[in-house]
């Protein structure tokens, strides 16, 4: 990417660079480094979120405005207690067109930080977290929010043939997660079975009980047929 004919009344006007055309302080020599290369500047102010990407050999800068569903102060509090779900709308298209993301929220206590994760692009690893958590009420709410992206997924591809391979390749992704998830499940259903069965065989008093009872039964059985006789 080249780093000359930069759009600096557009990066002005956003705050990316200054008017002697320094690059904000908000920004690390490494986030203006990838800036340059093509990688987005993501901005978030409650609800709201923008990104900005240098185009077309960094000479237009491409803003999209993105609405969440929840705040963000709300989002990271309560993803201190348990994963936050939110859908994001790109309020650059219109209602009628393909403008819902999915995105999950994990407090990650190793670092004590809050960590993004898009259903789509992250889906393989989001699964593995959530299941890592072994929290199967959790689960289940997760495998809802992939049933109802799979949903909004479905109406789409009749709606935009256009771009009908790309939603067919998110479907299969979510499609797949939720395969993984009633997988996870199934084991967890069958290795509680497996514990039940183990619990009844090891259970001393039950099995003295059972044999106690057969012993019983042979002993009536026995003195029935000495009457007989």
């Amino acid at each position: 990417m080249e780093s000359h004919n930069l759009p600096t009344e557009d990066l002005k006007t956003y705050g990316i660079i200054n008017e002697d055309l320094t690059f904000s302080t908000k920004l690390s020599p490494d986030d203006v480094q990838k800036f340059l290369l093509g990688y987005k500047i993501v901005a978030d102010n409650d609800r709201n979120r923008a990104t900005f990407q240098l185009t077309d050999n960094n000479t237009q800068l491409k803003v999209i405005f993105l609405e969440r569903d929840k705040s963000l102060a709300e989002i990271l509090e309560q993803s201190k207690e348990k994963v936050q779900y939110t859908d994001i709308i790109d309020l650059s298209k219109s209602t009628d067109q393909w403008n819902i993301e999915k995105k999950a929220f994990i407090f990650d206590k190793e670092i004590g930080k809050t960590v993004e994760f898009d259903f789509i692009k992250n889906a393989t690893e989001l699964t593995a977290i959530i299941a890592d958590q072994k929290d199967w009420q959790e689960l289940s709410r997760y495998k809802g929010e992939l049933q109802n992206l799979k949903n909004y997924l479905y109406d789409k591809l009749d709606q935009y043939p256009e771009i009908a391979k790309e939603i067919a390749n998110d479907l299969n992704i979510v499609s797949r997660e939720i395969d993984s998830v009633n997988s996870i499940s199934n084991k967890q259903i069958a290795k509680s079975d497996d514990s039940k069965i183990q619990l009844n065989v090891n259970d001393t008093n039950r099995y003295k009980y059972t044999n106690r009872m057969r012993e019983n039964e042979e002993q009536q059985r026995e003195e029935k047929r000495k009457v007989r006789r």
